[in-house]
């Protein structure tokens, strides 16, 4: 049992794939031979990062009437939630914004809209502009995640100074239409695609506790994989009262850890950031995402949900042994 674990860290430093059964092993794996697997997470990532983690934030900059009907957000139109409604915030508080996530020590700053996508105009025009006063004014590396994209948007978000695009896929492809049924997901992977072609780095994950099951997390996880993305955002699920997931609850700490150390082990060299829900789901255990292989995290609020307080964050860094470096 626990040499199959170290055999499989050693092969992965070594350079071979983990199979699909390797990585259903490792997202069922228990005990003794749970630990001895994040062990071998631990050691792939100091292979490429070492002890230093990788701090972002973002800014909600567009709220809520969302058309796409993702069951699992607040801001969807088709759901009946508390969730904030409002237009695109000003260039100077997406600036603000920059400043202060600079200051606090992230190094990647995400500009997220609602919606299926910003199309040619004044919002986008909007957007671009603060990309480029962020490039000239702030040292921090602007982001971008304003829905599917097209050639032509991805060339002007490219121009203006945007260093990564960030598009989640969400699920696995065989699981999505159980999640949203507006758009199709091949739409995401060309997005993501896109985005590459423009010459930006990508940032593309998924969330989960959603109800996919441990071969569909896999199935993820390989897609995402074959899709050579820059940095994988992993997610879990906060459920939001008056979406259809609301009082869904399916994932326990040490499921979330099982998930980090699956990506690890199928992206060894990969920016992995744990991001929404880490606080209501790793609870007691949100250090030990680093020793399952996550090379950084999401600090700050989230889109409709606020984040964790920043003391306590810096305590788990010291805690954990880490420090603080580098884009997400």
């Amino acid at each position: 049992m626990m040499s199959k674990a170290n055999r499989l860290a050693a092969a992965v430093l070594a350079g071979e794939t983990p199979s699909l059964d390797d990585a259903l092993y490792i997202l069922g794996a228990r005990g003794a031979e749970l630990s001895y697997l994040l062990a071998g997470a631990h050691l792939i990532r100091q292979q490429s990062f070492g002890d230093r983690v990788e701090l972002c934030s973002i800014i909600n900059a567009k709220s809520g009437r969302c058309p796409e009907n993702c069951t699992f957000c607040a801001q969807s139109a088709h759901h009946k939630t508390s969730a904030p409604v409002y237009p695109l915030k000003s260039k100077a508080e997406i600036l603000e914004g920059a400043r202060r996530a600079e200051a606090e020590g992230s190094h990647c700053y995400g500009i997220v809209t609602s919606g299926t996508r910003l199309r040619p105009g004044e919002e986008l025009n909007q957007v671009l502009e603060a990309i480029r006063e962020i490039r000239a004014n702030t040292a921090i590396e602007p982001s971008a995640s304003l829905g599917i994209l097209d050639p032509e948007i991805a060339g002007a978000l490219a121009e203006a100074g945007c260093v990564t695009y960030h598009h989640n896929l969400e699920t696995a492809r065989s699981f999505f239409p159980s999640i949203c049924t507006t758009h199709d997901y091949e739409q995401d992977v060309e997005t993501v695609r896109i985005a590459k072609q423009a010459g930006m780095k990508v940032c593309c994950g998924g969330i989960f506790g959603l109800g996919e099951s441990l071969e569909q997390r896999a199935e993820l996880a390989f897609t995402i994989r074959e899709l050579q993305v820059d940095s994988v955002p992993l997610n879990f699920l906060n459920p939001v009262a008056g979406t259809p997931l609301e009082g869904k609850r399916d994932l326990a700490p040490l499921d979330c850890l099982r998930i980090i150390a699956l990506f690890r082990y199928l992206l060894p060299s990969t920016r992995i950031s744990v991001c929404g829900g880490r606080e209501p789901n790793l609870r007691d255990f949100q250090s030990w995402m680093f020793m399952a292989g996550a090379s950084g995290t999401m600090v700050g609020n989230y889109l409709t949900t606020s984040g964790r307080d920043r003391d306590a964050d810096l305590q788990m860094f010291r805690d954990a042994e880490v420090e603080i470096d580098g884009c997400c």
